[in-house]
């Protein structure tokens, strides 16, 4: 229902906002700028399913190795003491552990075309655990905050894009996005947590957590001791690598089980159509919801109204030109890159307010978009909490952010 609430605001808004705008500044052009905002939106939409076909089909085509080999079974089993307790109702060493697993470790490595079909095989698992199909389960929704989260150790692209634009240290925003985006998921945990009641102060947990904290601390210290050249061949270096080993460790574990690799490959290809085929009316719902609320000024409105706020408190406005891009972060990935570069462009990549920009961007992920395509990958209508919990995620990753910043820049 939260989603249905957040979709007709949407329209409503940006309706109101136009007509305010045609009536008192006569701009007549605003409400043929939203129409066709919706075609370019609607279009987009399509393209992005159809471009998420092949992915997926490759992906999925290389789970079904790992399924067929045995190997996703080992990942569950080896998992099972940490999984076990962050989703309680998901059968112990059962195989969907493996693919989110899989999910979780693309993810962190900003390998967002390899995360999203291993995203999609985790919730077709989820479902066939799930006793009412219309409605989000607890492992569903716990699994879901974890990827609008946006756990991510090497944000290749934002340092691109910096680099492209000039930044004279494109890799500075590095240490604050790896904060920042930890934050957020360990928000996003513990909320989902004390909504379905789990005990996360128990001895896996925090082994986990003492392994995760050593291994950002020595990632930290390894990147900070490298040039930003170094950092930026290094990191897509390791990612790639790591992608790669993995489809080669499917295919010789396949080999030892001797199944037959290519059959259970394209056995598990053919899911990939079906699949995106299958998210197109949830992507072009929300795409063109967002459109029209941007297009329509009423973001700007909402972005200015917050920085009346924050300088009528009496405190630094600074960051506000940086807001665009986290309120869109939630929405849109697209928009939001677009809006981060735009801010770049007209500040200066090296400026405070780009450097924000550029930190909430990769502080989370973008919680609309994750949620319509995998609730809408398996049918599920009833979000129950998910939004609320992404949600606060997402919000605090932005004020992490925006403090880490002030630290780091200001």
């Amino acid at each position: 229902m939260v989603l249905n609430y957040i979709w007709i605001a949407f329209f409503i808004i940006a309706f109101i906002v136009a007509l305010g705008k045609l009536i008192f500044t006569g701009n007549t052009e605003i409400f043929t700028e939203i129409i066709n905002s919706t075609f370019v939106s609607s279009k987009t939409a399509f393209e992005v399913s159809l471009g998420l076909t092949g992915v997926l089909s490759l992906w999925l085509g290389v789970m079904k190795i790992g399924e067929n080999s045995g190997l996703i079974n080992a990942l569950a089993r080896w998992l099972s003491p940490v999984f076990c307790r962050l989703f309680p109702d998901i059968p112990k060493g059962h195989p969907v552990m493996g693919s989110i697993f899989m999910n979780m470790s693309a993810n962190m490595l900003g390998l967002d075309n390899a995360a999203t079909p291993m995203g999609l095989k985790a919730m077709k698992e989820l479902q066939e655990l799930n006793p009412k199909k219309d409605t989000a389960s607890n492992p569903m929704i716990m699994f879901l905050v974890i990827n609008t989260s946006g756990l991510i150790l090497i944000p290749i692209s934002i340092m691109v894009y910096r680099a492209q634009l000039g930044a004279a240290q494109p890799t500075d925003i590095f240490i604050p996005i790896l904060l920042s985006t930890f934050i957020s998921t360990l928000v996003g945990v513990i909320t989902v947590s004390i909504s379905q009641r789990i005990n996360l102060i128990n001895k896996p947990i925090l082994i986990l957590m003492g392994f995760l904290s050593l291994f950002f601390g020595g990632l930290i210290y390894l990147f900070t001791r490298l040039s930003r050249e170094e950092m930026g061949t290094y990191s897509t270096l390791i990612a790639n690598i790591i992608l790669f080993g993995v489809i080669v460790l499917f295919i010789l574990t396949g080999i030892r089980k001797k199944i037959n690799v290519y059959d259970s490959f394209v056995e598990g290809a053919k899911e990939g159509f079906s699949t995106a085929v299958r998210i197109i009316p949830y992507l072009v719902a929300f795409l063109v919801g967002i459109a029209v609320f941007r297009t329509s000024g009423a973001m700007d409105i909402l972005v200015d109204g917050i920085g009346y706020v924050v300088g009528f408190c009496g405190l630094d406005t600074s960051f506000v030109g940086a807001l665009p891009t986290g309120l869109m972060k939630s929405l849109s990935g697209s928009a939001a890159n677009g809006l981060m570069i735009d801010t770049m462009k007209e500040f200066g990549p090296d400026s405070f307010v780009s450097r924000v920009s550029c930190v909430v961007r990769g502080a989370s992920d973008t919680t609309f978009y994750i949620l319509a395509v995998y609730f809408g990958s398996v049918g599920i209508t009833k979000t129950r909490n998910a939004v609320t919990c992404g949600l606060i995620a997402d919000f605090s990753g932005i004020i992490a952010a925006i403090f880490i910043s002030y630290l780091f820049f200001f």
